[in-house]
């Protein structure tokens, strides 16, 4: 069996267990941990994890963080200086992160989003030297009602997570989901 179907295999068991409502928000975020390698594969296959999710009567929405920074340069004023300077952009950036933790918690507190909905995150790789992903997560995990799907490309020991195996980690209390 694939790691991806592995990994469907082991969402499945977790999406249909019986849900606590008393946690903390940040008890309420699932990471789907995979290889960085794989990230086209989970891609490929991510409507079945939706699938699963209504199999176990939840809602589902969905949110790519792929194109953001795409997004957020082609609206931005100075956008050909940071061009012609990138150095210049740093201070910048945090308007990028609080723009994606925007996102996130406009979907997060919209009316399809209720105790019974995955809000599924995809496209975390993206952020990977512009922001840091612990930042935009704990910026947002107060507005989560049901629970919040990232899919991790990293590793995941004990506490610790580390996306795209290129950072110190950072502990999280987040629910990791492994292939088995």
């Amino acid at each position: 069996m694939s790691e991806v179907e592995e990994l469907l295999k082991a969402y499945e068991k977790f999406v249909s267990l019986p849900w606590k409502d008393d946690l903390s928000g940040a008890e309420k975020v699932w990471f789907v941990v995979y290889d960085p390698p794989q990230e086209r594969r989970i891609r490929f296959r991510f409507p079945e994890f939706e699938t699963v999710t209504k199999k176990a009567k939840h809602n589902w929405i969905s949110l790519d963080l792929t194109d953001a920074f795409a997004r957020w340069m082609a609206g931005h004023r100075y956008r050909e200086a940071y061009f012609e300077s990138p150095e210049d952009m740093e201070p910048a950036l945090n308007d990028f992160t609080d723009m994606v933790v925007k996102n996130i918690m406009d979907l997060l507190s919209s009316s399809d989003a209720d105790n019974n909905t995955i809000v599924a995150i995809t496209g975390l790789a993206s952020l990977f030297g512009l922001t840091r992903a612990s930042a935009v997560l704990e910026k947002v995990t107060s507005a989560i009602r049901g629970r919040l799907l990232v899919f991790f490309p990293g590793r995941h020991e004990g506490s610790l997570y580390r996306l795209l195996d290129a950072r110190d980690g950072w502990n999280y209390l987040a629910i990791p989901i492994k292939a088995e």
